[in-house]
């Protein structure tokens, strides 16, 4: 690979110039990494709900113009100053959020909540000069959570970058960069249910069948799946689901339903959708003395979880996580293994795929709410 470290690099980006528009084609610049900064090429990106939430500006205060996309595979074209334990050619995963490995956080056992590069959806430039790394004609094109992979190369900060195996298929293994490791993580770290338990999944979209292949993983003997769409139960049975609630088919609360069915609560609940009455619903529903539910979706700003506190006094146990507690430089390498091994199945999680050219319709298919996945090939 010849060396191009210092050089500007101009290439196909998908722009979002304005809310909620469709993505435009562009050629952009895309400037040398800095320090502790590395520069992507990136194969393969899928679109994730988070992706679309943002570029519909419901979620922050709007950035335009922009470059999303944050699922994604990709090899290390160059890095910058500083940086050792990545070289090019290194086949990467880039993650939204990342591990400085020197914060308190970092040094924890028990965090994955990075101080220096926990999420931040509002920022659109990079930590060491408060810059953007694209340009067109001159003018600034903002990131996206550090990442901006809808674009053929991309600049990451270090930490946000987890080198993976290079057997690996990265059209394959991309989506471990976020959703799928969120609800996979959710169950295997945080709930941890033991074999032969009884899980309650709330929410059966690509995040809520994760935490549910995560239950499969785990051998627990029933996997109850709960959505308003009961379209999605045959699909679910794939991911191990062995029973299904949908509350609008119930006159009582959901979770005096599961309760019911299983002899006083499930042992572990996941909540997958962010609804802050699913929520309450998914705490509710654990057995008292030992059950575990843990919280993944993200709820509306003003919501508020409303419970009895002798909910709590009587032996349940309420947890939250992010990332499914993975640290992403540490951590996602052995979720990668866990697909090598054929012990996770990631296939089923792709439904589609299309050429970077006709990326808008990776939008149309999530906004209709068909499949789960789409993967994005950078080259056609």
């Amino acid at each position: 690979m010849a060396c191009t470290a210092s050089q500007v690099i101009r290439c196909k980006a998908a722009v979002a110039w304005e809310a909620g528009k469709p993505l435009v084609i562009e050629e952009v610049e895309v400037a040398p990494p800095q320090a502790n900064e590395v520069r992507l090429k990136i194969l393969y990106t899928s679109l994730c709900h988070t992706d679309v939430y943002f570029w519909e500006a419901k979620g922050q205060n709007p950035l335009f113009p922009r470059i999303y996309g944050h699922e994604a595979g990709g090899i290390v074209e160059s890095v910058g100053e500083g940086v050792t334990d990545l070289k090019p050619g290194d086949h990467v995963l880039p993650v939204f959020t990342g591990e400085c490995k020197d914060c308190a956080h970092c040094k924890s056992e028990e965090s994955n909540m990075c101080d220096l590069l926990r999420i931040n959806t509002d920022r659109g430039v990079m930590l060491n000069d408060g810059k953007s790394r694209f340009s067109i004609n001159g003018k600034p094109i903002y990131h996206f959570v550090g990442t901006s992979t809808f674009s053929e190369y991309t600049v990451v900060h270090v930490g946000c970058v987890a080198k993976i195996n290079p057997l690996a298929p990265l059209d394959k293994v991309c989506v471990l960069s976020c959703g799928i490791s969120t609800g996979l993580g959710a169950t295997l770290n945080v709930a941890k249910p033991p074999k032969g338990s009884t899980v309650a999944i709330f929410g059966l979209g690509a995040v809520g069948l994760a935490a549910a292949e995560g239950a499969r993983i785990a051998g627990a003997s029933r996997i109850i799946g709960v959505d308003l769409n009961s379209n999605r139960f045959e699909e679910a049975k794939r991911f191990g689901v062995t029973e299904f609630v949908n509350p609008k088919d119930h006159k009582k609360p959901v979770q005096e339903v599961i309760a019911e069915i299983t002899n006083g609560g499930v042992d572990r609940s996941i909540e997958c959708t962010g609804n802050v009455d699913a929520m309450i619903s998914a705490f509710e529903c654990v057995h008292d003395g030992w059950g575990v539910a843990v919280l993944v979706g993200v709820p509306h700003k003003d919501a508020v979880f409303k419970t009895h506190p002798m909910n709590l006094l009587n032996e349940r146990t309420l947890k939250g996580t992010f990332f499914g507690n993975y640290k992403p430089r540490s951590d996602l390498p052995s979720v990668v293994e866990k697909y090598m091994t054929k012990e996770l199945e990631v296939e089923k999680f792709i439904t589609h795929s299309v050429p970077f050219s006709e990326i808008n319709k990776a939008f149309e298919y999530m906004l209709r709410g068909e499949g789960l996945r789409c993967i994005i090939r950078m080259e056609e």
